[in-house]
């Protein structure tokens, strides 16, 4: 690659997708160590088979349960995908799916008890993790990223 086009490496969307590709990898290697998470959740991390895709369901379904639209919609999903998601989770004792309360046709995702043990090993990762990124860059630098993110993000 020659100086003119190492742009290509560098860009803000090159180096967001390397940071966000390394904090997920760290969050899920320290949920396949925390003792909270069920032990064959734990394997199944530790191995590899939870990925980044599975964090979007962890990110966005709300606590009282989502429709599976809504869930795809808010994890920049297609519905297909997140059906797919869905499925492995609830193979795995994370989601149920329940009848929606407010149209018989509709379905409700929710946590079971062991997704909410996962959600709570999530929560405790991502502080963990949030925690040795400011040790590694420094509080200053840390707080302005935070803020520069979340101004661009909300753009």
């Amino acid at each position: 690659m020659t100086h003119e086009d190492s742009w290509r490496q560098t860009h803000f969307g090159r180096l967001l997708g390397h940071a966000m590709r390394r904090f997920d990898e760290r969050v899920l290697h320290l949920m396949a160590d925390d003792e909270a998470v069920p032990l064959a959740l734990s394997h199944l991390a530790a191995r590899d088979k939870v990925g980044a895709a599975h964090i979007h369901i962890t990110r966005h379904l709300a606590l009282e349960g989502s429709r599976l639209t809504d869930l795809a919609e808010a994890a920049g999903m297609t519905k297909q995908a997140m059906g797919d998601l869905v499925n492995q989770c609830e193979a795995w004792g994370l989601v149920v799916r329940q009848p929606d309360p407010h149209d018989k046709r509709a379905r409700m995702i929710q946590f079971t008890p062991t997704g909410l043990a996962w959600l709570a090993a999530f929560k405790s990762a991502v502080a963990q993790t949030e925690e040795e990124f400011r040790a590694a860059v420094g509080e200053e630098v840390a707080t302005v990223v935070a803020l520069g993110l979340e101004a661009y993000g909300q753009a």
